[in-house]
């Protein structure tokens, strides 16, 4: 067992057991679980999101910067400091909610692929092999349906996260649409070989996920407006 992914697996292993024991049902449980997660997480979803909103203002101001002090850098790297200081802006927070999310998005994979590792629950582990559903045993490969649904949903999620990441350079925007494609086409083959548990709760997180970025593009173009405002207030 993987020590540093464990810590992260066993309290969530002890959540699902904690799920089962109250529904009764391991498929239940697994959305109940994704529920939970993703409801945590979501500040940190949000705060990344605010973040972008934030270094697209914040792009076009350095760039400004960049153009009229190119001859001068030190005096351009005192200005980009007072920029970021004025602005409250932190180059690292856009990556900081990124860093907390993956411990637990890989604890949770290592504990739905091998819930065996972590789970101490005799009747969780019988859990692991009931049916939901079309599928007759969870802990089984879904050749098809959920592999679909899994590719088709990271497909919808990371066209909306795109279209509400509009700044970056030309070759990372490059990079992204291809990713656009290809992610979920990699989602799919993965979940062709992943027990259906873990297809399961991935492709209803990624339902999930899709709400949250219409809701985050609601709050982008919320904190785009109000820093056009501030910017034309300041103007006057």
């Amino acid at each position: 067992m993987n020590t540093f992914t464990g810590i992260f697996a066993k309290p969530l292993a002890f959540l699902l057991e904690g799920i089962y024991n109250i529904v009764g049902n391991y498929g239940i449980s697994l959305i109940i679980i994704t529920v939970i997660v993703k409801v945590c997480l979501y500040p940190l979803y949000l705060k990344q999101m605010k973040s972008m909103a934030v270094s697209s203002d914040m792009q076009r101001k350095m760039k400004q910067l960049q153009q009229k002090y190119a001859n001068d850098k030190e005096t351009l790297n005192i200005k980009m400091a007072e920029l970021y200081k004025e602005e409250g802006f932190n180059p690292a927070s856009g990556c900081l909610p990124m860093l907390i999310q993956l411990p637990i998005i890989f604890a949770l994979f290592a504990l739905l692929r091998n819930p065996i590792a972590y789970v101490s629950d005799t009747d969780m582990l019988f859990a692991v092999h009931e049916s939901f559903l079309w599928i007759n045993d969870l802990s089984q490969v879904d050749s098809w349906i959920l592999p679909i649904v899994a590719g088709v949903s990271t497909f919808i999620a990371f066209s909306i996260s795109m279209s509400n990441n509009t700044s970056g350079p030309n070759e990372m925007k490059g990079m992204m649409k291809i990713m656009k494609y290809a992610y979920p086409i990699l989602i799919f083959l993965m979940g062709r070989t992943f027990p259906a548990g873990l297809a399961l709760y991935w492709s209803f997180g990624q339902f999930m996920q899709i709400f949250f970025n219409i809701h985050m593009r609601s709050v982008r173009k919320k904190i785009i407006a109000e820093k056009e405002a501030k910017s034309k207030g300041g103007k006057k």
